[in-house]
């Protein structure tokens, strides 16, 4: 694993508890019949919003009506060539939580158990009328972390 953000590749996949599934559908593919790179942000994403949804946590509207989580950044290590019509289970956890941000870790598994993609990102709760961030509520840390 070249991914820097994995320090022991066993105690990381053991940290996750949430996953979901995606089917990977022919437009998403390229000319050489591969998951195009691009379309694996939008499987994140599509996790991302079901795990959030799975901790009952109001990820639109943050912490009030004025504030909403943006990606600030995200990265995704290519491991193995995922095909048109293959399941794959997309897993997600909270990695670490700041101030007003919280880093999200990604592994992206095919039905042989192979890791196909590894991935983190940084999702950072902004005001949306100011562009300024907003600090997470401990109600939100609480969901964030399982508890």
């Amino acid at each position: 694993m070249r991914a820097t953000y994995i320090q022991d590749v066993k105690e990381w996949m053991a940290g996750f508890s949430f996953s979901t599934k995606v089917r990977v559908r022919f437009s998403e593919t390229d000319m050489y019949g591969h998951v195009n790179n691009t379309k694996v942000f939008a499987y994140l994403e599509y996790a991302r919003i079901e795990y959030f949804k799975a901790m009952g946590f109001n990820f639109i509207e943050g912490s009030d009506d004025t504030s909403m989580f943006v990606v600030a950044d995200i990265q995704c290590d290519y491991l193995k060539e995922v095909f048109f019509d293959e399941e794959l289970t997309i897993f997600v956890k909270t990695a670490s939580i700041g101030t007003s941000s919280l880093d999200l870790h990604y592994m992206v598994t095919n039905k042989k158990d192979e890791i196909c993609y590894t991935a983190r990102g940084t999702l950072v709760q902004l005001n949306h009328n100011t562009g300024k961030g907003v600090p997470l509520l401990e109600d939100q840390k609480k969901l964030l972390l399982g508890k």
